[in-house]
């Protein structure tokens, strides 16, 4: 299983610095702060899990009122693994692909944000209208004059292993093969991610939300 198709994982929590200490803890590396996603209502912390694959720390920006993604972040006092995002090559190819299937889709969209350092990043999305209960994927495209985050965000960690899991995993693989991606699915009670990282203290795992 390649794992290299995997862009960032995204661990949700109602408060950044709560998210940060909680991943430090077990494995040592403190995630930095990256800036907040204007009309989200977001900010982020994040921490490299080796090239071109990092960990996204997402909490509610208290300067935004309205959360537009990820809305359940508020009810979250304990950090969870609540998506992942991909990077399969040619966006606009696997777009066409999903027009000739009937699936629903929005994008792909440009989205910005600004690091602390003044530096813009510029990265395009594509979202499937049904994700699966989050088992699918939020497909990302970075702009090529922007610094992919794993390139300088606080190193140290890797990811150990990914698994998806679905009561219909044949559905979710189909997908998942017209989006470019080859990941295995397993049968499950209800839609879940799981995920292990290890750091230089130690291993951390990351579980879906109300498990």
């Amino acid at each position: 299983m390649s794992l290299s198709v995997i862009d960032h994982l995204v661990v949700g929590v109602n408060e950044l610095n709560r998210g940060i200490a909680w991943i430090e803890k077990p494995t040592g590396v403190c995630a930095a702060y990256g800036g907040v996603h204007p009309g989200r209502g977001t900010r982020n912390a994040l921490l490299s899990l080796g090239p071109r694959c990092y960990l996204e720390i997402l909490a509610p920006d208290p300067a935004q009122k309205d959360l537009s993604w990820f809305p359940n972040l508020p009810d979250l006092s304990e950090p969870r693994l609540v998506g992942w995002m991909a990077h399969p090559p040619g966006l606009a190819g696997i777009a066409e692909g999903l027009r000739w299937t009937g699936l629903s889709f929005d994008g792909p969209r440009e989205y910005s944000r600004q690091r602390p350092d003044g530096h813009r990043l510029r990265w395009k999305l594509l979202r499937l209208g049904n994700d699966l209960g989050g088992v699918l994927p939020i497909l990302i495209e970075w702009n090529p004059d922007s610094t992919h985050p794993a390139d300088d965000a606080p190193a140290g960690c890797r990811l150990l292993h990914f698994e998806l899991g679905s009561p219909d995993p044949e559905q979710a693989q189909k997908i998942l093969g017209v989006l470019g991606i080859t990941l295995p699915v397993s049968l499950a009670d209800r839609p879940s991610l799981r995920a292990g990282i290890a750091g230089p203290k130690g291993t951390l795992e990351l579980i879906p939300v109300d498990t």
